[in-house]
This record gives C-alpha cells, structure tokens and sequence, in this order.
C-alpha cells in the first residue's frame, strides 16, 4: 500500500478510535456505571411486578448491547492500527492475500478480505436465538431430555415450580385448585420426596422426620 493512501487510512482509523472512546464513556456516564435500580427513582424493584420497570430493563439492555458493539469496533480498529505497525495493513489475516481496495476505502479496520469474511459470517449465522444451544427447537420437555421421555431429575417443570413457590403476583383466585398463597405455583399438589402417601408414615414411633411431618400436614389437610 502506498505510504500516501496508508497514512490516510492510518488518519482516519484514529478518528474512528477516539469516536468510539467517546461514546462508550458517554453511554457509561449516561447510567451504565450504576445499578438499574439506583437510575430508575422507583421506591422499589421488587421481582412480583417486573413490568413496572419493563421500559427501563429494555432500555438499560439496549444500552449495554451499544456498549458492547462499539467496544468489538473499537477492539477492531485497534488490531488495524496494529497491523499497520507491524507493516501487514491490507493484507488478509486468514489467507494472507491482499485486501482490495474498494473494501479499504469503505472499511478502513477491515482485516479480512471478502471471500474470508463472508466464510466467517456463514459460520456465524443461525436461524434460531441462542438460547436454544441447549434446546431442540422449538423446545424441550425439559433441560435433560427429549419431549418423549419424562424426566424423574431435576427438569425445567421443577425449576418452574421453585420460581413460582418463591413468589409471583398472582393470586389463589388466578390459579385453578389454589386454595392459600403456598400452593400458586404449577402442580403444587405433587407430593415431594415421596412417591405414595403410604410412603411418608414413620417407621419409628414419635418421628419427627421430613416425611412425617408431611403426613401431618396431610392428615391435617383431609380432616378440612
């Protein structure tokens, strides 16, 4: 590349460099240094209504994705700014062939010609959202298996239930057989640590174990 064209190239790039310093302080001092519940001036961000701050999370997310992409822009500008110092600007770092022009001028921090770069981004490219990695589209009974089989571990349903037990806004009158605020999460009739009930009586006279006191709730419940 001619020194002419390359100190150009070399101008521009670090334009572009302190462009991008400047709008990733921006975008932190605008509110990212800080914790999204200290920027609202909501009273509280209690979990049971997380759409009162729906507006704000969305907000914050997109802030931190801007952030995020001029800071891979900026981590490219400075690979070019190197490549110019170790004497490779313009030349691919996958094939080693001469970049053209035309994309030089267009992308000065372009380190790949745009056969290779093309490769990358095919690569790249999915259909599906990145969640479901670790899902078979559009999604699994559970985390461990396929639909067709059903899980006796720990599966997405029991993560569900412990999300629900923990807290939600919903009411006894929202969920179908609810009867206090202990039982509004999915099946919250199932039995836990015993398969039958026969399973929780003690085998010891006056246990107090797990399973016996949950046959005292049991019996507890029936005599109502």
């Amino acid at each position: 590349m001619h020194s002419k064209r390359l100190a150009k190239s070399k101008a521009r790039l670090l334009a572009k460099k302190q462009e991008l310093i400047e709008t990733i302080l921006q975008l932190e001092d605008n509110g990212l240094r800080s914790a999204l519940a200290n920027t609202t001036g909501e009273l509280s961000s209690y979990d049971n209504h997380p759409a009162d701050l729906g507006s704000e999370t969305f907000e914050r997310s997109k802030d931190v994705g801007l952030r995020d992409n001029e800071r891979v822009l900026l981590s490219n500008v400075e690979h070019a700014l190197e490549k110019i110092h170790q004497g490779t600007y313009g030349r691919c770092d996958r094939c080693g062939s001469q970049i053209s022009e035309e994309r030089m001028e267009a992308l000065p921090w372009a380190t790949q010609c745009i056969e290779c770069q093309q490769k990358v981004d095919q690569n790249a490219v999915t259909p599906r959202p990145l969640e479901e990695v670790i899902l078979t589209p559009p999604f699994k009974k559970n985390f461990l298996g396929s639909s067709s089989c059903e899980c006796v571990g720990y599966d997405g349903e029991d993560a569900l239930q412990d999300v629900m037990r923990y807290g939600s806004s919903d009411t006894p009158q929202d969920v179908p057989g609810a009867k206090d605020y202990e039982s509004v999460f999915l099946n919250s009739d199932e039995h836990h640590g015993i398969v039958e009930l026969t399973d929780a009586i003690p085998t010891e006279p006056g246990s107090t174990g797990r399973h016996a006191i949950k046959q005292q709730k049991y019996e507890k419940q029936t005599r109502q």
